[in-house]
Formats: structure tokens, C-alpha cells, sequence
């Protein structure tokens, strides 16, 4: 396993560029597709990219949210506790690794962007606390319990066959969660990964002498200074109430109280952000220590602005011209009964590379996939969890879902894709399964 992972870490130091151009090299990539697959021409494809370059921005806005909040609320001295003494639970670098694994999971499995922050967060806290932890590994490790987001409480597809008035309602109708996310072949596949992700991490750790150990004083988050309040201006005992800022943080959680009891523990982003900025509100005490953590927090969301207005481009590519259409046709035309819904993952999967995002993705496969379904008489729900799965799949080698977790940790993606790679495999094997044998 460590020959492998050490083969996998050499290719991606040496040849996985900077996920800015990455996703550069991408473009060119489906514009060349486009050419050869599709009937667009060269200008149809440059006017696809730049109609939809900016369709991302309501997205990008909201993922800057979750590394923002996140990374503030976890700044607080309240969560800084909490975290430091779950991390001083292991005892070792194997015992942090898997630990960190099962976290990353849990939250992953209750909502997309709760996990992508919490993991990270604890991965760095675990490194200030466990010796001779490999940093690299622990991130990769918090970043592949991302892998199993898609069959969990907050999966876009399953969530959207399940609302009414979805777009393909006149075909499907409403299909239930319990038909879905907790259906038996699904929640097979999630116990199997939650076993096979964490042994799979542990088994990637390397030598004591080969870890890459981070100094535990480079980790440290900002602290706030506690302000004096003798011979203050009215500003600065405004900006260093606990008052305005215990007020404004009672409105937001009241407000959570009444939509939890109206709609449940029902969480999307848009409720992830709203907790974890309040939340960040009180713990943090005052306005000038709360805003101080906010700009700390900023500092490393530069690669999801610059970055995510070109995935943007790329998905009106894939779209506009039908590439996306014309690779899920290919795989269910090579399909029976029995292998429709894992060649619809492995489709899936390609898929997502160039449209990384569950519900974008699900509104140009669907219509492919759902009338390919009806005629081998598979499950709508298979089929539907099958493209689900895929789109959770390849994130685990596609650094636009990886840049929250890696300004957290200030690495870059190649520091962690080796190691990413392998659960990509294996993860790949074992939904593979899953979804042939139930």
C-alpha cells in the first residue's frame, strides 16, 4: 500500500499543476471534445463558455460563506476547547488519522458543507496536538469522508426527486427519501465506506522518519487581544459590546429555533451558513473580535473566487453543446438490466469532472438516464442514486470541491491527491458493487 500511495504522491508532485490551471487545462480539454463530439463550432463553444461563466456566482458567494463561517466559528475560544479535547483523544498518528476519517464522514453524511469545513478544521487541530502526524494525510483524510456527501441527508438528487414540482415529476413523480437515501443498497454502500475509508487511510500512513510534520506553531489561528475599555471613543465601546453582539446573535438563533420546528432538521447551505455565522457572532463575544476572525478567515478564499466562475464556463459547455448528454449516452447504450446503474455511476463520474455540481449535473443526465431506465425496467430510485453517486465519486481527484478544505490547511491539491487517488479506487470498487449486486 505504501509503494502505491508513494507511486500516486510522486505523479501528482510532479504533474498535477495548480488547480487554477487545472481547471485552464479542462477548459481546453471540452472545447476540444466539443469539437469532435458535438456539431458546435468553435464559435458556438466560446459563446457557451462566456453565456455561462458567471452562472456559479449565487454558488460561489455561498462556498466562500461556508470556509468564511466556518473557519470563524472555529477561531472562537468556545470551539477551540471543544476541538482541542476531542483531538487530544488519539494517542497516535494511526488513532488521529482514523479518527479524523470517521469525523469527516458523520458530518459529510448530515450536510455536504458542514463536512468539507469541520474535517479540516479538526484535521489542523489534531496535527498542533498528535506527533509525528503526517499533515498531508490527515487533510486527505478529513477531504475523503467528502465521498459519501451524495447518498447522506443533504444529496441534491435524492432531495430534489423527492420536492414537489421537480422537473421531472411528469416522467417519475415524487420518489421518497426512503427509496433513496435510506433504501438498502444505499445504505450498504455508506456502512461499507464508513469501514473501508478509515482502514483504507490508516493503511496509507507512512513511516515515522517519512511523515510531513508541520511545526504546531505555524497552525496557530488568530487569537483575539481582549480590549481595554477605560478612555474609549463611543465607537470603540460599540465596536467592543457584548451586548449588540449577544442581540444580534439571540435574533439569529431564535430564527433558527422557528424554522427547525417548521421544517425540521431539514439543513441545506444556505442553514449551514446561517448557524455557523451567528453562532460565530456569540462565541466570539464582540463585534471587533468577531470581524478580526472574519479577516483571518478571507484571507483563503481566493481560489474559490477566481476559480469557480471557470468551472462556471466549462459547465455551459458541457451543456449548451450536449457533450454531457452524449457521454451518458454512450455508457447506456453499452448497458442491460443489470450493469444500467453502475455504468450510469461510472458515466456519472466522468461527467462531474467538467460539471461539479450535484443538481447542474442531474438536470443534464436525467433526462438520458431516466427514459434509458424505464425501458430496462431498473428503478427510477437506482438509477437516480446511481448518477448521485457518481457526482460524489471523482471528487475525491477534482481539486474544485477540494479548495475550502486546502485554504483551511494552506496546502495545495497535489499534496493531497496521491493519497486521494487511492480512495478514489477503492471507494469506486466498492459503490460499484453495491449498486450491481442490489
Amino acid at each position: 500500500m505504501k509503494h502505491i500511495v508513494g507511486f500516486f504522491n510522486g505523479i501528482m508532485q510532479r504533474y498535477l499543476p495548480d488547480p487554477f490551471l487545472f481547471v485552464i487545462i479542462l477548459t481546453f480539454a471540452v472545447f476540444g471534445f466539443g469539437l469532435i463530439f458535438t456539431d458546435s463550432t468553435p464559435i458556438n463553444l466560446v459563446q457557451y463558455w462566456g453565456e455561462g461563466f458567471w452562472g456559479l456566482l449565487a454558488f460561489s458567494m455561498q462556498m466562500i460563506l461556508v470556509l468564511v463561517t466556518g473557519h470563524v466559528l472555529a477561531s472562537s475560544p468556545l470551539c477551540k476547547k471543544g476541538l482541542t479535547r476531542l483531538a487530544s483523544l488519539p494517542s497516535s498518528p494511526g488513532q488521529a488519522v482514523v479518527l479524523v476519517s470517521i469525523i469527516s464522514l458523520l458530518a459529510s453524511f448530515i450536510n455536504w458543507g458542514f463536512g468539507l469545513v469541520v474535517g479540516a478544521l479538526f484535521s489542523k487541530e489534531l496535527a498542533k496536538q498528535v506527533k509525528y502526524v503526517d499533515y498531508r494525510l490527515l487533510i486527505a483524510s478529513a477531504y475523503s469522508g467528502f465521498v459519501i456527501w451524495h447518498g447522506g441527508l443533504s444529496g441534491s438528487v435524492p432531495l430534489t426527486i423527492a420536492t414537489p414540482s421537480h422537473f421531472a415529476e411528469d416522467m417519475i413523480g415524487l420518489i421518497p427519501t426512503s427509496q433513496t437515501i435510506f433504501s438498502t443498497f444505499n445504505l450498504v454502500i455508506v456502512a461499507a465506506l464508513f469501514v473501508a475509508v478509515p482502514i483504507v487511510n490508516r493503511l496509507m500512513m507512512p513511516p515515522k522518519e517519512e511523515a510531513f510534520v508541520v511545526d504546531p506553531e505555524l497552525l496557530k489561528d488568530f487569537q483575539a487581544a481582549s480590549a481595554e475599555v477605560e478612555h474609549m471613543t463611543p465607537a470603540a465601546r460599540l465596536e467592543n459590546s457584548r451586548i449588540i453582539s449577544l442581540t444580534i446573535g439571540a435574533a439569529g438563533i431564535v430564527f433558527l429555533g422557528y424554522y427547525f420546528v417548521e421544517k425540521g432538521l431539514l439543513l441545506n447551505l444556505d442553514i449551514v451558513n446561517f448557524l455557523f455565522l451567528f453562532l460565530g457572532i456569540l462565541f466570539h463575544g464582540t463585534p471587533r473580535n468577531f470581524l478580526k476572525a472574519v479577516t483571518e478567515a478571507v484571507k483563503g478564499t481566493s481560489g474559490i473566487i477566481i476559480q469557480f466562475p471557470f468551472y462556471a464556463g466549462l459547465m455551459g459547455i458541457m451543456v449548451s453543446s450536449g457533450l454531457a448528454t452524449v457521454i451518458s449516452e454512450a455508457f447506456v447504450s453499452i448497458s442491460t438490466e443489470t450493469t444500467f446503474a453502475m455504468f450510469v455511476f461510472w458515466s456519472a463520474g466522468i461527467v462531474n469532472f467538467f460539471v461539479p455540481s450535484g443538481g447542474g449535473q442531474w438536470a443534464v443526465q436525467a433526462p438520458v438516464v431516466l427514459d434509458a431506465a424505464q425501458a430496462l425496467d431498473v428503478p427510477t430510485a437506482k438509477a437516480a442514486m446511481a448518477v448521485a453517486w457518481g457526482d460524489a465519486w471523482t471528487n475525491m481527484i477534482q481539486p474544485f470541491w477540494a479548495l475550502p478544505a486546502l485554504a483551511i490547511a494552506g496546502l495545495k491539491a497535489k499534496d493531497i491527491m496521491g493519497y486521494c487517488v487511492m480512495i478514489l479506487l477503492v471507494s469506486g470498487v466498492i459503490i460499484s458493487l453495491g449498486l450491481l449486486i442490489f
